[in-house]
């Protein structure tokens, strides 16, 4: 396996696509902005004009693009991959979509001759620079088997979950984990800084206890400067937990603690914050603690 084609070339992916070609896989990449890959294309990424050209003739298309209808139209628009990829290629979605379209593509690609894996990553772009994401793996256990020297260009942490959709399933999973772990950090910060403490000192005090964790340990230092830059967009971790949620209600599951996240969220992005970082999070309990001030003030 030698020529790749890869589809969403963006925060994540554009690290990814470095690190496939460090590993010495060919990049034909697709992109709806040549400007924005630039880079990428100057360090040895070819670029083409549409996804056609871009996806035949390669053993593996990977995709990693930002919603499921995105998904959809990269996999079946008329002329897109399921049309186009070579008959036997490994198709490879990473990005983080609804378990059911993951089945769907699997469905629609074994029929046509085609091996389907769903590979969301976690990690952040952190991860994605270091080539030590971790990788949820769902399809046929051969399959994976096959496309390991491809994710091990990627990540670290590779793991196979089952078939087709599982490693959908997963990713929820671990989104349903950030989306507590999070909103926990924010709230103990809002704690702290309403009773007077020093915010660093109280990180450095926590940090290596119980209370410690990749959230607090991540993005603790962000919200103590302010810096809600995206390493992943506040708008797409929506879309997770919109997913996660709706596959919670399917199995009759009441899954409180993601219902509040997911909703002081949607608030946020309805207040125009949706292309922040997903620690903007704090911002709801910024507004919260002014709203407390100014009615003390009264």
């Amino acid at each position: 396996m030698h020529k790749i084609g890869f589809i969403g070339v963006g925060i994540m992916g554009k690290s990814m696509v470095r690190n496939l070609m460090k590993a010495g896989f060919e990049l034909h990449i697709f992109a709806r902005t040549r400007a924005k890959v630039e880079d990428v294309v100057s360090e040895g990424a070819i670029f083409h004009e549409s996804i056609k050209d871009c996806v035949e003739g390669c053993e593996a298309v990977i995709t990693i693009v930002g919603f499921p209808q995105d998904v959809e139209e990269v996999y079946f628009d008329t002329g897109n991959i399921l049309d186009s990829a070579k008959e036997g290629a490994y198709l490879i979605d990473m990005t983080t979509t609804s378990p059911m379209l993951a089945e769907k593509i699997w469905e629609d690609g074994n029929k046509r001759g085609f091996h389907v894996l769903d590979a969301p990553v976690t990690g952040g772009d952190t991860g994605a620079k270091a080539g030590t994401l971790s990788i949820l793996v769902g399809g046929k256990k051969e399959d994976y088997q096959v496309c390991m020297p491809l994710f091990e260009a990627m990540g670290t942490n590779i793991n196979y979950q089952g078939e087709a959709g599982c490693g959908q399933h997963a990713k929820l999973a671990n989104q349903i984990m950030i989306a507590g772990t999070l909103s926990g950090v924010c709230e103990a910060l809002t704690y702290a800084k309403a009773k007077g403490l020093d915010l660093q000192v109280l990180l450095d005090s926590v940090s290596t206890g119980a209370a410690g964790s990749r959230q607090l340990d991540t993005f603790g230092p962000k919200l103590l400067a302010g810096d809600f830059a995206p390493g992943f967009f506040m708008k797409h971790f929506i879309k997770d937990m919109k997913l996660a949620l709706t596959g919670a209600n399917m199995s009759g599951l009441c899954l409180d603690v993601l219902s509040q996240v997911l909703a002081n969220y949607e608030e946020l992005a309805a207040e125009g914050y949706g292309d922040l970082g997903t620690q903007a999070l704090m911002k709801y309990y910024e507004e919260t603690m002014d709203d407390g001030e100014d009615e003390a003030s009264h």
